[in-house]
């Protein structure tokens, strides 16, 4: 069997950190009420003038590095943004070019938080059925760009930075690594719970705007509706699942996924302490963060999912 693999993966944060006390000059709020609400301490927001496919490169490189390859090496790049730096082209496209990589094919993939997911499942395919033997899957963010800062229900919720997995084709028939199962949908019932009130056709950038309440009941509920679906159709129970690698929204959403899925809070990988939400680039950047400090290691069975507007959501089990 021809499966899709986790070579390596790698992150990138802007320099800036933004702690909760900063938003105390200009909003009616403070640390312990960001804290008790979201579990949230911290984020990173992009320089002036750093942009979304600058990140995507940063992190694009660690990737590269971590592996111990180059861009030659690479078929394809997918990027999961939904704050790319023009209207077109593609940030993919721009990230292509900042690696130096004159061949193969670079696209982006618009699935708000949940971008990364549908990026992944489209790179898995495409490794799979013979068309890439190495993809870089990226999610990268400049949501700080969105932002109402009069909105204190949003705008301390968000932060910038980026994350890269370089996906490689294996057939070893001894082997049982790579991605095992991913499980997909979306919902445009929901639109007006999370969405961006500004666009193309609109002629404005616009600002997130979101119902806190129920965009955490649909998470719970439809995270661990899929994370079930894909374990079940990976042959495994949640007794085998080493790590959680959630959506890195809100303390909450982590702890409900725990108790709904029965896996404890000690399997659950969290950053968004240190992150805050940073939509496509949420779950690439906290699996890096877990590698990196040796959480996660080879052969570890780990779920990852992730839900945004749209509703769109989608979850991944991977043999790492």
């Amino acid at each position: 069997m021809r499966r899709a693999v986790v070579e390596s993966i790698g992150h990138y944060l802007p320099e800036r950190v933004v702690e909760n006390s900063e938003f105390e000059a200009t909003l009616d709020t403070n640390d312990a009420w960001i804290r008790s609400r979201t579990g949230i301490e911290r984020r990173h927001f992009a320089a002036e003038g750093e942009t979304t496919s600058d990140m995507g490169i940063r992190a694009a490189q660690a990737a590269l590095a971590n592996a111990g390859c180059s861009v030659a090496d690479v078929d394809a790049i997918i990027l999961a943004t939904s704050t790319a730096d023009l209207t077109f082209p593609s940030a993919a496209t721009m990230v292509q070019h900042g690696l130096g990589m004159t061949h193969g094919f670079a696209f982006d993939v618009q699935a708000v938080c949940a971008g990364f997911l549908f990026a992944l499942n489209t790179a898995n395919s495409m490794i799979a059925s013979g068309q890439a033997n190495r993809i870089l899957v990226i999610g990268a963010e400049t949501f700080s760009k969105l932002m109402d800062w009069t909105d204190r229900g949003t705008c301390v919720l968000f932060g910038d930075g980026a994350g890269a997995m370089l996906l490689a084709a294996q057939q070893d028939e001894t082997s049982d690594r790579g991605i095992l199962a991913t499980a997909l949908r979306s919902d445009g019932r929901y639109k007006d719970i999370l969405y961006v009130d500004g666009g193309v056709s609109m002629q404005t950038t616009g600002h997130l705007r979101m119902q806190g309440k129920e965009v955490f009941r649909h998470a719970v509920e439809k995270l661990s509706n899929t994370a079930l679906e894909a374990i079940d159709a990976a042959g495994l129970t949640t007794d085998d699942v080493d790590w959680i690698v959630p959506h890195q929204a809100n303390q909450r959403i982590l702890e409900g996924m725990s108790k709904r899925l029965k896996v404890p809070m000690d399997r659950v990988v969290m950053t968004v302490n240190n992150h805050g939400n940073t939509s496509a680039a949420s779950v690439p950047l906290a699996m890096a963060v877990a590698a990196q400090d040796k959480r996660i290691k080879q052969g570890d069975i780990v779920v990852t999912g992730a839900i945004g507007g749209g509703l769109a959501w989608g979850t991944a089990v991977i043999r790492w």
